[in-house]
């Protein structure tokens, strides 16, 4: 019944963490519908609301970047069982979006604001291709072991859990976290930029390449020289820009 219960969890946890991301793209493309989005929410003066945004996306960068780390793992599987903590993981991810989604301050003054139908047109489609870009990477290393699904299905049948291994498909072949590529993209890719979008934008690149450079230093100690040698030869998150010598 335990493991059983133990796949369950995994497939709520999954569910949960894609019902918040695709929130998430809402959110950022500030869909009018959405109870809140990047330009819709509480107000409050323009320094304060940017005060509490850049608290809000500090919230996730430390639960997102801590709960990532191995010592952080280590501690954890005392408490929660070594199969599901990629899933607990993931279901922490989206409370903590759902909560930066609820308390998010809009700041409306308009940065720039694209009035050209071709040029909006090319710009969502870039915002759209961003996205893509993060969807299909995820599919390109493994989908179901990234978000949990397929520790607690090794789990369920008693075999052994997977092993995370170096593969550098498409896009890996070209830059080293393609993921990133595409939230840089969908970030900063929108015909009308106000104020606060552009605030959570700037705020997230500088989490994201705070995050590369502590995820490259975990994938060396797994990978070791093999990594170092992929480094040095491609581009960290745009095609030959940011590879890094031994």
């Amino acid at each position: 019944m335990s493991r059983i219960f133990g796949m369950i969890t995994a497939v709520l946890c999954y569910f949960a963490f894609f019902a918040a991301f695709a929130y998430f793209v809402g959110f950022l493309a500030a869909i009018p519908q959405l109870p809140t989005n990047i330009d819709k929410g509480m107000a409050a003066p323009p320094a304060v609301a940017a005060v509490i945004d850049l608290a809000l996306v500090a919230l996730f960068g430390a639960q997102h970047s801590v709960m990532a780390r191995r010592g952080f793992k280590d501690a954890w599987a005392r408490i929660i069982p070594v199969p599901l903590e990629r899933s607990v993981y993931c279901f922490a991810s989206a409370g903590v979006l759902a909560i930066m989604f609820a308390a998010w301050h809009p700041i409306d003054a308009v940065v720039w604001s694209a009035t050209n139908p071709a040029g909006r047109i090319a710009l969502w489609a870039l915002f759209l291709a961003g996205f893509g870009i993060v969807f299909i990477s995820t599919w390109l290393i493994n989908h179901f072991e990234l978000f949990g699904l397929a520790q607690a299905w090794a789990h369920l049948r008693k075999a052994p859990m997977p092993n995370l291994k170096f593969v550098t498909p498409l896009f890996y072949r070209t830059v080293r976290h393609p993921i990133y590529t595409g939230f840089f993209i969908a970030l900063w890719a929108t015909p009308h930029m106000t104020l606060g979008h552009a605030l959570f934008a700037a705020a997230m690149t500088v989490y994201l390449l705070v995050g590369i450079h502590y995820e490259e230093r975990d994938l060396v100690d797994r990978f070791g020289a093999r990594y170092v040698e992929y480094r040095a030869s491609v581009g960290m998150i745009i095609p030959g820009v940011g590879r890094r010598t031994p």
